[in-house]
């Protein structure tokens, strides 16, 4: 039992707790036992954060059943292996190094030191910014629905955007509030601040501490390349939304500036991680849909709640081209030079993400022959693989078989490609053969 294998059974034992609670007759609005396969699409969903849905959750899940959508959406975000450590330490059982190698893997640490203060930061980390989200949201669902109702809104969407898993209770998703700033800012802060990682949100209030006790706290590379490559999507997203959609009458066209420029943003916020929307992505130019599917596949940044190859991958990749057309042979982020290790992990991610969303795709688009649009099939696998959640409006009318497809690709995508495929194949030891070098011809 690897680690990789005991991150990938952990996923399932919980995928599977979350399908038998959600087929109950208590999870309904009707009463009656749930569809196995729409209790286990969801709890899917649920726990892999991704959002996407077969059924309205607002209205066919009873307010038990929401309860247990959001504790699943809650594991699923802090990861079975952060819950699991985080019930040892209130147990006050022993925390042994097994665990506190799975740690390392699971937030992709060069140490296991100081695992146990690293879970408490990240229960606490989460719990302060849901409860932010809360008080922000408040009073608009409050104003809308009344106190009691209000409130368990706020909670549940405050959740659901910390953990970037886009579960909505509305039907239209967050459409009917597009010009909303509360709500607006306030998801866009959880679902930004939860895709960046707990260990630059740590960092960067280590950072700011030792600025008002005036000493100097060096940077990491990672927080560096996080924030900024973060940044830059951000302010990239937005604009490409504005050209492609500023025409559109069915997405922004006909809004006041300030809901024109709300959506654009938001839309941008919300793409590469979380899966809420504000304006119909099946209304969307081809243009449109290319460029979020594009930001899909960056998705987050290690160690938070949202998926994709993630932030740090793209830059490795980019830099590696740059050094390449500068005819040099280190690749150099920041005045750090990369390890060849870490630039081989970053062609791997790539590449096994590649695969298996062409893989999906090619499946999805043989059992869907001449029903759905190819762009709309390809744009759910990347929706499910990356954990992100939007869709076209097609999850639902899926067959079963491609539902199925899309579970597989939510939960490959979930625990990582590479911890998906070292799990099934093992680990093997280092090989201590050296074989003589020779070039070949490339591009």
């Amino acid at each position: 039992m690897t680690i990789a294998r005991t991150i990938c059974l952990g996923f399932l034992t919980v995928i599977a707790v979350g399908t038998v609670l959600l087929m109950l007759p208590i999870s309904t609005v009707e009463g009656q036992w749930n569809s196995p396969l729409v209790a286990l699409f969801t709890s899917t969903s649920a726990v892999c954060v991704t959002g996407l849905a077969v059924v309205d959750t607002g209205t066919h899940f009873s307010f038990w059943g929401q309860v247990f959508l959001l504790l699943l959406i809650q594991v699923g975000g802090l990861g079975y292996m952060t819950t699991t450590t985080f019930l040892v330490l209130v147990l006050r059982r022993k925390f042994d190094l097994r665990q506190k190698f799975a740690i390392q893997e699971s937030f992709d640490r060069p140490f296991v030191q100081g695992s146990r203060n690293l879970m408490r930061s990240i229960v606490a980390t989460t719990l302060m910014f849901e409860l932010g989200g809360i008080i922000l949201m408040l009073r608009p669902f409050v104003d809308d629905y009344g106190q009691g109702r209000g409130l368990w809104l706020a909670i549940f969407h405050s959740i659901s955007a910390w953990n970037n898993a886009g579960f909505s209770l509305f039907s239209d998703s967050l459409t009917a509030y597009r010009g909303v700033w509360a709500v607006n800012v306030a998801i866009s802060i959880l679902i930004i601040f939860g895709g960046i990682g707990y260990q630059v949100i740590i960092e960067g209030y280590g950072w700011l501490t030792s600025l008002r006790s005036q000493r100097t706290a060096r940077l990491s590379l990672n927080f560096k390349v996080v924030t900024s490559t973060t940044l830059i999507l951000l302010i990239l997203g937005t604009i490409a939304y504005l050209i492609t959609e500023i025409h559109n009458p069915n997405t922004l066209a006909g809004l006041s500036w300030s809901e024109t420029f709300l959506g654009a943003a938001f839309q941008s916020v919300t793409t590469r991680t979380a899966g809420f929307n504000s304006i119909d992505f099946g209304q969307m130019g081809d243009a449109a849909l290319l460029i979020t599917i594009g930001f899909m596949v960056i998705g987050a940044s290690p160690s938070g709640t949202g998926g994709g190859i993630k932030t740090t991958t793209l830059r490795i990749l980019l830099n590696c081209t740059r050094s390449t057309l500068r005819g040099s042979e280190q690749v150099v982020m920041y005045g750090r030079t990369l390890p060849p290790s870490l630039i081989l992990k970053a062609i791997a991610v790539l590449m096994g993400s590649g695969i298996a969303i062409a893989i999906a795709t090619t499946a999805l688009a043989l059992i869907e022959s001449g029903k759905f649009v190819f762009i709309d099939l390809l744009f759910e696998c990347v929706s499910a693989f990356a954990t992100v959640g939007l869709s076209t409006g097609i999850t639902a009318q899926l067959s079963a078989i491609s539902q199925l497809i899309i579970i597989l690709i939510m939960y490959t995508g979930r625990v990582g490609i590479l911890v998906f495929i070292a799990a099934i194949v093992g680990e093997h030891p280092p090989s201590q053969l050296q074989y003589p070098e020779e070039n070949l011809l490339v591009g």
